[in-house]
């Protein structure tokens, strides 16, 4: 009887990180990383990354992603503001959440996705990091983006959840549970330091209550970030340390500086790639 010596193909994991409107970078790097023939066996996203990830493991085409993001004006981004009384947050998000299923053709299951995905979110009672995957897809984004006091919490199998980004900013451990070999982190939170030492951060205006509640939630992601980012085999960081986190008017910028850093980095992951699989 002949013996098949020959090892299971690895799989490739991707981890995308949440950040708000830098959360668009993300778009760039799975550009780059379609193009180059970099396969993705499995995804997990947190807050903005949760949202991108799901529309790729779905199967939608990069370049339909991107062209929403592009064309997405102030009038659109009013138009996803649906103001709740504030009891736990000032946005309701459910029309977020239909736009996203608009896109994505109805609510669907995560084992209806092409690509095994999960999204992580935070119990706001236990402060536990609670893992997305199974189930509707659109609940599972609607919790993982749910930054507090901004967005209503959301109720999922009977616990509150709020942002993934306060207990897992980049879900790498995440990726990894679910079989990864090689992984793919995309940071896109950077350094605070570095903005505040920009030219332009000294000539910024008093904060409003939106943008000290945003900054506070950054904050605390940035903490984290780099504890979140162990084991993972190749981490990208765009340069986005002048973009704020709502300025999802400079999409073009954000998407550009993801492609710029997924360019930067695929010599590494081809090497690595080639290294585990030989």
């Amino acid at each position: 009887m002949a013996i098949n010596n020959k090892s299971p193909k690895k799989k490739v994991g991707l981890a995308l990180g949440g950040g708000a409107a830098r959360g668009l970078a993300h778009i760039g790097v799975l550009e780059v990383l379609e193009k180059e023939g970099i396969p993705v066996d499995m995804i997990a996203g947190t807050s903005a990354g949760a949202a991108i990830g799901a529309l790729y493991a779905q199967g939608k085409d990069t370049s339909l992603i991107k062209r929403l993001a592009l064309e997405w004006g102030w009038r659109e981004r009013i138009a996803l503001v649906d103001l709740a009384l504030p009891k736990s947050g000032f946005i309701e998000g459910e029309k977020i959440k239909d736009l996203i299923g608009l896109i994505m053709g109805g609510d669907i299951n995560f084992s209806d996705l092409r690509i095994p995905f999960a999204c992580v979110a935070a119990d706001i009672n236990s402060g536990e990091e609670v893992v997305i995957n199974q189930g509707s897809v659109l609940e599972g984004i609607r919790a993982s983006i749910s930054i507090p006091v901004i967005f209503t919490v959301a109720k999922w199998q009977g616990r509150y959840l709020v942002d993934g980004g306060l207990v897992n900013p980049v879900p790498v451990n995440t990726v990894k549970k679910m079989g990864a070999d090689f992984i793919i982190a995309v940071n896109v939170i950077p350094d605070v330091t570095k903005r505040l030492q920009s030219p332009k951060a000294k000539a910024e205006k008093e904060p409003n209550i939106f943008n000290i509640i945003m900054q506070s939630s950054y904050i605390t992601a940035y903490q984290l970030v780099k504890p979140s980012l162990q084991g993972a085999n190749i981490i990208i960081e765009p340069q986005l340390a002048n973009i704020g986190l709502g300025d999802f008017r400079r999409a073009k910028e954000l998407i550009r500086q993801g492609e710029l850093a997924a360019e930067e980095a695929i010599p590494k992951i081809k090497r690595g790639l080639t290294n585990l699989n030989s």
